[in-house]
C-alpha cells in the first residue's frame, strides 16, 4: 500500500504542470512590482514601513544582503525586527529576477530602495509614488 501511494504521488508530481515562465522584466517599474508581489506584512503592523537598500546583478540576484536604511515600525524590538525580517524575507523570496537584457545591461551594481508598507499604510492598496523601486 505505501509503495503504491508512493507511485501514485510520483507520477502527479511529474505530470503536474510547471509554472508558467513569466515574462524577463523590461523596466524597474515591473521590478518594483515584483518584488512588491512577495510582500506580506506581518499582522497587527498597521501603519508600519521599512525602506531597504539592494543591488542587483545583471544575471538577476542580489550582491550582498538587503540593508535597512528607514525604519518606522510600531510596536516594541520584536515587532521591529519582525517587520524588517519579513521585507527582507519578501526579497529574498524573489530572487533570482529574470530581467530583459537591455535592462540587465544597466542593472548591475546600482544600489536601489524600495519602501515596504503596511496594508494599512496605503489606503485602497496604493501606496503613494514614494514606494516604488528607484536608484
Amino acid at each position: 500500500m505505501k509503495s503504491s501511494c508512493a507511485r501514485i504521488l510520483a507520477c502527479l508530481v511529474i505530470l503536474a504542470p510547471a509554472p508558467a515562465a513569466a515574462e524577463p522584466l523590461k523596466t524597474m517599474d515591473d521590478v518594483g512590482k515584483a518584488i512588491q508581489s512577495c510582500w506580506a506584512a506581518p499582522a497587527g503592523t498597521d501603519g508600519s514601513s521599512v525602506t531597504l537598500s539592494f543591488s542587483f546583478r545583471r544575471d538577476g540576484t542580489l550582491i550582498g544582503r538587503p540593508r535597512t536604511t528607514a525604519v518606522n515600525v510600531k510596536g516594541d524590538d520584536q515587532a521591529r525586527k519582525s517587520f524588517v525580517d519579513a521585507a527582507v524575507a519578501a526579497v529574498d523570496r524573489c530572487m533570482p529576477l529574470d530581467f530583459a537584457s537591455p535592462l540587465a545591461s544597466g542593472i548591475g551594481g546600482q544600489v536601489f530602495t524600495v519602501k515596504f508598507a503596511s496594508p494599512e499604510a496605503c489606503p485602497d492598496g496604493k501606496c503613494p509614488k514614494e514606494n516604488d523601486l528607484r536608484p
